[in-house]
């Protein structure tokens, strides 16, 4: 039998029985409260334990985890996902890994264009650096001190020209100013990855997806072993911080503001603390 292919796309539910087994394995038996008997060959959730939990026969679980069942009601990922303890978002995760859309064929997408009201809100904040994201974190556009925060080694009408528009996990993983520019490198990397495996899954059938996750497993290993483990987690807010080569240490608050019309567009903007260094870096990088 020929051994599937694993991929962003189909068949999803080879997707959802590695999410499935990489959520067992990272589940100690002490926290889901299964007393451990004899020695265990792996620290996780045997999957006898974990069919347990769920009150699902272990026959069952085999065929999910196996991609060999694709009609899994309802009540059974949710009860998988409480046994498994998944958090909002892993939970959002496994629901879409289960119930996928249709198959549909993979065409070359059209190249995304920045919303004109989008564009024009982002260029009118000339003191927040802040950037205009496509659904897979190409960067549609920024302002000029966005530009100048994350990518002033770059040409700034780069977004505007698809052949040539920076991708902002593309940058994480393979291009080393961006590197240096991130005091807690592997911690953003490590979110950038959880974050498209999220995405993944409610875009399973985009080719432009599928190139760039092919892309990134090919040629930087770090990105391959994260997207290995199946994190998912969404990053709406929190604090970046960064190293600049040209104002120093820079600690930002950053915010995610998703576009009404459910297109994936979404302005990602930076702001310091009132009367702190941050804020003094960041004026001081306005004046170059």
């Amino acid at each position: 039998m020929e051994t599937p292919v694993r991929t962003v796309g189909r068949p999803p539910v080879t997707e959802l029985g590695e999410f499935l087994r990489s959520r067992r394995d990272a589940l100690s038996p002490e926290s889901a409260g299964v007393r451990g008997y004899g020695r265990r060959r792996v620290p996780g959730l045997r999957r006898e334990e974990l069919a347990h939990l769920a009150g699902v026969s272990v026959t069952y679980l085999t065929r999910l985890e196996q991609g060999q069942s694709q009609n899994a009601s309802d009540a059974v990922i949710d009860a998988l996902a409480r046994a498994l303890q998944l958090d909002p978002d892993e939970r959002a995760h496994l629901f879409a890994l289960a119930h996928p859309a249709p198959a549909k064929p993979r065409r070359a997408a059209r190249p995304e264009t920045a919303k004109p009201g989008a564009q024009q809100l982002l260029h009118s904040m000339t003191e927040t650096p802040a950037l205009l994201l496509g659904r897979f974190n190409d960067i549609l556009a920024w302002n000029r001190l966005g530009h100048l925060l994350l990518a002033g080694h770059l040409d700034f009408t780069a977004p505007t020209r698809a052949g040539l528009r920076p991708n902002q996990i593309r940058l994480m993983f393979l291009d080393p100013h961006t590197r240096e520019l991130h005091r807690d490198w592997a911690t953003e990397a490590a979110l950038a990855v959880s974050s498209i495996r999220f995405v993944a899954a409610q875009f399973p059938d985009d080719r432009r997806l599928a190139e760039l996750i092919g892309e990134l497993s090919l040629n930087s290993p770090e990105f391959a072993s994260l997207w290995a483990k199946h994190a998912v987690k969404l990053c709406t807010s929190g604090t970046k911080r960064f190293h600049h080569p040209q104002v120093g240490d820079l600690d930002l608050d950053y915010e995610v503001l998703h576009l009404p019309e459910g297109s994936g567009q979404r302005l990602l903007t930076y702001t310091a603390q009132p009367d702190s260094p941050s804020l003094a870096g960041l004026r001081l990088l306005a004046t170059t």
